[in-house]
């Protein structure tokens, strides 16, 4: 067999694993139908799942015992996902409920199985020294427009297309060099990261990385939570939202969003790095009001807005995780589709390869920098998965697709009765965390044990 034959013959078999087998193998006891709104109180029973490190998962061979009478079968799956679908009002798009799932996250599984195909991943991992230049660079740039910017109107088409075009690209750039820093992939020592946040939070004019870091890192390592994951939106957003005028306005502020849904879902505790992050922020913010004037405090806070709105880099957003392709899975599948897809356009270029989602799950540790040879490595992998080719299209379809809301997520939950099928999965990594050398991610541990018992 040729080479040629052989990653073809190995990417047809990652597809069909990925469509009926681990990934997304719904573990189910029998006679049991599949969960609704309606018989979900969105809170997990069960103690969090703590996701772990690559070393540990690159030795770990345990998973979820799973009983014949438990898992269904690639056949019977098959079957019931090509049975026929109830007649809903105007098909889909009347869909009142999210896609749930009682499988674990796929990227833990994924992440296994390339390491145990190619153990050279290993060597990506690590801190990237080149982003602090970049960020700096793009820091530097965003005080040098808010100077030129300082005597022009706020309402001038200068000052509003220069928000749009440099100051929103640029601070889209900003949240997601915080977003590097989190995972610690911009200095060695933790610390080292949090406090450059810091300083790369000056344009955004508003303190953010503090909070930021703890809520995303849940979001990893509870991927799709109902309970833990702030990312997803709540049952509220998408009931209120979910016609057009409701994405729409979603999609334009959706920053702010974002920035207050985690006070609602899960409260973290205020820790000294959100003290300082607040306090060098206004600090900083008050001598650029006291030396430029205050509309140069306005074009930060102006491009920061921007870049969380109606902008094509905002559409990472957007389509990293929701569902775009409705079609791919009925209203009553048992296998929920992807709940990750990645994005290989040239807007990458200033977003970190945050666009390389699926790459970037699978593998938290590896930088920005080295992202894209995962790709390469792991081929076999990552071209069998769905993708998008315009986060532009992502955002108009997202809008004025009926077929398409804020319902579109993949959640998992546990039964209302006595079983609780994703017990099997939590006991994996019960036992295991992923801490930095601070103290911080203690504070989260105690949080996540909290919002358990509750």
């Amino acid at each position: 067999m040729n080479v040629y034959s052989k990653i073809q013959r190995n990417k047809d078999e990652v597809f069909s694993l990925y469509t009926t087998g681990p990934f997304y193998l719904p573990i189910k006891p029998e006679n049991h139908s599949p969960l609704r709104i309606s018989d979900s109180s969105d809170i997990l029973g069960d103690t969090p799942t703590i996701q772990s490190s690559a070393t540990e998962d690159a030795s770990s061979s345990d998973f979820p015992d799973s009983s014949p009478s438990s898992v269904l079968s690639a056949s019977e799956t098959s079957s019931k996902a090509n049975s026929p679908e109830p007649n809903y009002p105007d098909e889909l798009s009347k869909r009142l409920e999210f896609f749930w799932t009682y499988q674990e996250e796929p990227h833990r599984t994924r992440r296994m199985q390339i390491l145990k195909a190619h153990p050279e991943v290993t060597k990506l991992c690590g801190y990237e020294p080149l982003t602090k230049y970049v960020i700096s660079g793009v820091v530097a740039l965003q005080f040098l427009t808010a100077y030129l910017l300082r005597n022009s109107p706020f309402f001038s088409l200068k000052f509003l297309l220069t928000s749009y075009v440099i100051g929103a690209t640029a601070n889209q750039n900003v949240f997601l060099c915080i977003h590097e820093l989190s995972h610690n992939l911009g200095f060695k020592k933790p610390i080292h990261n949090r406090l450059f946040a810091i300083f790369a939070n000056l344009p955004i004019g508003i303190p953010y990385s503090a909070s930021f870091r703890p809520y995303h890192l849940i979001h990893h390592k509870h991927l799709g939570d109902a309970s833990l994951d702030t990312d997803l939106p709540t049952t509220l957003e998408a009931f209120v939202l979910q016609n057009v005028a409701g994405k729409a306005f979603f999609a334009t502020f959706q920053i702010f969003f974002y920035a207050i849904r985690p006070m609602f879902v899960m409260k973290l505790p205020f820790t000294y790095i959100h003290l300082l992050n607040v306090i060098v922020q206004l600090v900083v913010d008050y001598i650029v009001v006291k030396t430029w004037g205050m509309k140069a405090l306005l074009y930060f806070i102006t491009s920061s807005f921007l870049a969380g709105s109606l902008h094509p880099c905002a559409g990472h957003f957007i389509a990293e995780h929701y569902v775009m392709d409705v079609g791919q899975t009925g209203v009553n599948s048992d296998i929920p589709p992807p709940e990750t897809y990645s994005y290989y356009g040239v807007l990458n270029l200033f977003t970190y390869n945050v666009g390389l989602h699926n790459e970037h799950h699978d593998f938290p540790f590896i930088p920005w920098t080295r992202l894209p040879l995962l790709t390469q490595i792991a081929c076999e992998f990552y071209e069998p998965l769905p993708y998008h080719k315009s986060w532009t299209k992502v955002i108009w379809d997202f809008v004025l697709d009926d077929k398409v809301s804020l319902w579109c997520r993949v959640k998992r939950g546990v039964s209302s009765g006595s079983i609780q099928p994703i017990s099997a999965a939590k006991k994996i990594d019960r036992a295991k965390a992923v801490r930095d050398d601070d103290n911080g991610d203690e504070d989260i541990e105690k949080s996540l044990r909290k919002k358990s018992a509750e």
